[in-house]
């Protein structure tokens, strides 16, 4: 091997290697609920392309701000003419310009006042907040939907894992029946119902596994993670179950909402809007500066040989007179604009109210259900251990343990369900409240 492919060899090699460590760096290893939520405002598509649109937003207040500075221009143009233009002076014809013609122009303008560039100087402020408030919207939503779906792949993962316990249970019943139909106390019926249970059981195992896959590609879809890239979920269940308590009693602040802000800002610039259009009865002025200089010659070789410069400086007034009621119809519509606006707020006010009673009256619900399905988990488990002590002592049927042991399951499930609702319910309240914080 020549040692030309052999360093390309491992150029690629140290590339690849390079590669690899820089994706590793940015992937969760043990990721708690902060972590998964903290990863997604980085990498969110969502979230990445508002802080893009950030950027848009500056450049282009930087270009209409552009306008306040001297402009500085350049003209040159060079002619010739094939026939020159003639005119009669004192009854003889005479040429109006040589046949080879040259210019060039230096100009400096500086605007004093234009409402075009006084708009923007005035709601540059403005139009930052209102971007950076659609962030803000996209980052909470991105909260919301990522925590949502982190408690799901929780719940879920907590349901195999009492399906795990399910097996264990049932297959230790399979053996008991067993032992009791080769023993002869009971028949063949208890054994064959034992292992249908613990058949059915594996099944749902099963699709608990292919159910958490989908929901690991969820909560990656809405964290912005490699689809491929490992994801290994932490949690403190103490902790989680005493995160599901909020103050009910809590009042709806309309400030704290992203969108009453988004309405405020929205409001300041149709108000300047008005202003913009009043500004259209006022003349724009604006500061000049000309220098030229022209050269011209009937021989082309001759034309640069002497110039002949003028320039002057002045001031420009440009003041529309009439314009057909054009600028009384645009003060007109930004009126109108803002009177609609107002609409917005009470229609607001009242959207966000009712998400909060609805919010509020399901995490009561939701609650509720939580207590009593807690409850029902330990009344379950103990009947089950009961009549499993029952039926070997030849007390119950096997009939009796399979009923018990279908209620402790629905209940375990039941439960867990509960939990991720009255988890996701919080949160639905949380944002109604407007304390969802990134």
């Amino acid at each position: 091997m020549s040692k030309k492919p052999r360093g390309l060899f491992l150029f690629c090699i140290f590339l690849t290697s390079t590669i690899a460590a820089q994706q590793s760096d940015s992937l969760l290893t043990n990721a708690d609920l902060q972590q998964c939520v903290q990863y997604a405002l980085e990498h969110q598509p969502t979230v990445k392309q508002s802080l893009i649109d950030e950027e848009i937003v500056e450049t282009y207040i930087k270009t209409r701000l552009a306008d306040w500075y001297p402009q500085l221009n350049f003209d040159y143009s060079i002619q010739h003419y094939f026939e020159v233009q003639k005119s009669v002076f004192n009854g003889s014809t005479v040429n109006l310009s040589a046949k080879n013609y040259s210019s060039a122009n230096f100009s400096l303008t500086q605007t004093i006042f234009n409402p075009d560039v006084l708009l923007a100087r005035n709601t540059r402020s403005d139009v930052r907040s209102q971007v950076k408030q659609f962030t803000a919207n996209n980052k909470i939503y991105t909260v919301l939907n990522v925590s949502k779906a982190f408690y799901d792949v929780l719940v879920t993962q907590q349901q195999a894992v009492l399906t795990d316990e399910d097996i264990l249970r049932l297959d230790r019943s399979v053996k008991d029946a067993y032992n009791q139909y080769k023993a002869g106390i009971v028949d063949k019926t208890d054994y064959k119902r034992a292992q249908i249970s613990l058949n059915n059981a594996r099944a749902q195992k099963k699709q608990y596994e292919e159910l958490l896959t989908a929901k690991y590609a969820v909560l990656k879809l809405l964290m912005g993670y490699p689809q491929q890239a490992p994801l290994d979920l932490i949690y403190d269940s103490v902790q989680l179950h005493n995160e599901i308590y909020i103050d009910t009693l809590q009042q709806v602040n309309y400030a704290a909402r992203v969108e009453f802000r988004i309405l405020q800002t929205q409001r300041s610039l149709l108000e300047a809007n008005v202003k913009y259009y009043k500004w259209n009865y006022l003349p724009s002025v604006s500061a000049f500066v000309n220098y030229n200089i022209n050269f011209f010659d009937n021989s082309f070789s001759k034309l640069f040989r002497q110039g002949f410069p003028f320039s002057y400086a002045g001031v420009a007034l440009n003041f529309p007179i009439f314009e057909g009621g054009k600028r009384t119809q645009q003060i007109k519509g930004a009126n109108l604009q803002l009177e609609r606006l107002t609409y917005n707020y009470t229609s607001l006010r009242d959207s966000i109210q009712t998400e909060y009673a609805e919010a509020l009256s399901a995490y009561k619900s939701n609650l509720n259900e939580y207590y009593v399905q807690r409850e029902n988990v330990d009344l379950a488990e103990d009947v089950y251990n009961t009549i499993q002590l029952q039926y070997r002592a030849g007390v119950k049927t096997y009939l009796d343990v399979i009923i018990a042991e279908s209620d402790l399951r629905s209940t375990q499930v039941n439960y867990l369900n509960a939990l991720y609702q009255v988890l996701s319910s919080k949160l639905d309240v949380q944002k109604a409240l407007g304390q969802i914080s990134y």
